[in-house]
C-alpha cells in the first residue's frame, strides 16, 4: 500500500503561523478543540466536556457525520465545526485533543506547537522511526509554556501510581523479571476482505488495517502496555527478540498475534505476548512485576500485590482515561506544564523495536532500530 500523503486527514501541509500562548483565564473554561471525531475521540472529548474547567469548543474531523454523532455524545451542541485542521487552529481554542489516524501524529502535533496550543494527543507518537524521532525533536523545541501531553493513560491513573510508589519503595524488593500481556477479541477471521485501496478515500476508510497508517498492533495497541513497564523500570530496553503471525486475519498487513522478549538494563528480562483473535468472551490486559519477595500486577482496572501474606487488591473507581485527562485539564488551568514527547517517542520506539524483531527474526538492538530511521 503506497504510503498516504499528508493531506489524507485534516491536511496539515501548511502549517499555521506561530502564535503567542494564550493563557487560560482563571474564571472561564479552558476552550478546547477536537480533531478527530471518530470513537476515541469522541470519547475523550465527552470525558473532557464533564470536566469542571474545560469545555470542547470546537471539532475537526473530514466526515460531517463523525461531527454530527460527537457533538451529540459530547453534549457539545455549540461547538464550531471545521473540516480542516488549520482552520480549527487558528480559531478561538486553548487546546486541542487530537484522535487522528495514527500515520498523521506527527504533522498534526507540529501544527498544534505552531499554533501555540497546548496539545493532547492520542498514542502511539508515530507509525515509524523517522516519525518518532521528529516527535522528539518537535518536543525538544516546543515552548516551555506548552502542555504536550499523549494518551498514556497508565502514567495517571490511580491504581498505577500506587502501584509504581510501591515499587519504587521497595515493596517487593528488586525487580527479576517483567511479564506483560495484551490478549483480546478484535476479529473472529472471517470479516469481509475489501479490495486494496487505491486511492485517498479507500486509504482513509481502511486506515486501521495497514501498518502505513494504523502502526503494526504492537506499536497502535500494545504500546500501552509497554509505556507502563518502561515507566515503571525507569528505562528503556535494550535489546529484543521476537515472532508473530498472522493465523486468522485476512485483511490489510497486520499480525494477528505476536510475542517479544526484551532484554532492560540490570539483567531484567520482560516478556510481552499480544493477541487479537481470543474468544469474544476472553480478554487479559496486564503487567506483572516479580521481585525478590514480592510481585506486583497491574491492570486498567485493579492493581494487586503479594508479598508473602497473600494477595492484596484495589479496583479502580473509573476508567483511568478520566485520571489523564484531568490531569491535563489541572495542569492547563494551573499554568504547570509538562511536555512528555521525548517519553512518548522512546514508549513508541520501543514498540518498534518489537515489530522489527518480529520483522527480522532475530536479536535487534536500540541503536540498530535508531539507525533504521
Amino acid at each position: 500500500m503506497p504510503h498516504p500523503t499528508r493531506r489524507t486527514v485534516l491536511s496539515a501541509a501548511t502549517l499555521v503561523p506561530a502564535q503567542a500562548v494564550r493563557s487560560s483565564a482563571q474564571n472561564s473554561a479552558i476552550r478546547v478543540g477536537l480533531v478527530g471525531a471518530g470513537g476515541r475521540g469522541s470519547y475523550i472529548g465527552r470525558i473532557l466536556n464533564s470536566t469542571p474547567g474545560a469545555r470542547v469548543t470546537a471539532v475537526a474531523d473530514v466526515v460531517p457525520a463523525n461531527i454530527a454523532k460527537a457533538k451529540e455524545r459530547m453534549a457539545a451542541p455549540d461547538a464550531r465545526e471545521y473540516s480542516d485542521l488549520r482552520d480549527l487552529l487558528a480559531g478561538n481554542v486553548d487546546a486541542v485533543m487530537i484522535a487522528t489516524p495514527c500515520h498523521l501524529h506527527p504533522d498534526h502535533l507540529e501544527a498544534a506547537i505552531r499554533a501555540g496550543k497546548h496539545v493532547y494527543i492520542e498514542k502511539p507518537a508515530a507509525v515509524d522511526v523517522a516519525g518518532a524521532k521528529r516527535v522528539m525533536r518537535l518536543a525538544d523545541a516546543a515552548d516551555r509554556k506548552l502542555n504536550i501531553s499523549f494518551g498514556f493513560q497508565q502514567r495517571y491513573g490511580g491504581v498505577y501510581v500506587k502501584a509504581k510508589k510501591m515499587l519504587e519503595a521497595g515493596g517487593i524488593g528488586a525487580v527479576r523479571e517483567v511479564h506483560g500481556e495484551f490478549l483480546k477479541y478484535a476479529l473472529s477471521g472471517d470479516e469481509p476482505v475489501p479490495p486494496k485501496p487505491t486511492n485517498e478515500k479507500e486509504r482513509l476508510e481502511q486506515w486501521k488495517l495497514w501498518r502505513a497508517t494504523f502502526g503494526e498492533v504492537i506499536v497502535e495497541t500494545y504500546v500501552h502496555n509497554l509505556d507502563a513497564i518502561n515507566w515503571f523500570l525507569n528505562a528503556r530496553p535494550l535489546r529484543a527478540i521476537g515472532t508473530g503471525g498472522r493465523t486468522v486475519e485476512k485483511r490489510g498487513d497486520l499480525l494477528d498475534h505476536l510475542s517479544v522478549t526484551y532484554d532492560y538494563p540490570g539483567e531484567v528480562q520482560m516478556t510481552f505476548a499480544g493477541s487479537q483473535m481470543t474468544p469474544r468472551y476472553f480478554r487479559s490486559n496486564k503487567e506483572r512485576y516479580i521481585g525478590s519477595h514480592g510481585v506486583i500486577e497491574t491492570a486498567r482496572e485493579y492493581w494487586s500485590y503479594n508479598t508473602g501474606q497473600g494477595p492484596v487488591l484495589e479496583k479502580s473507581e473509573r476508567d483511568i482515561s478520566h485520571d489523564a485527562i484531568e490531569a491535563f485539564v489541572s495542569r492547563v488551568a494551573s499554568g504547570k506544564p509538562e511536555n512528555t514527547g521525548v517519553r512518548a517517542a522512546e514508549s513508541t520506539l520501543t514498540a518498534l523495536l518489537g515489530q522489527m524483531a518480529i520483522d527480522t527474526r532475530r536479536l535487534v538492538t536500540w541503536e540498530e532500530l535508531m539507525a533504521s530511521g
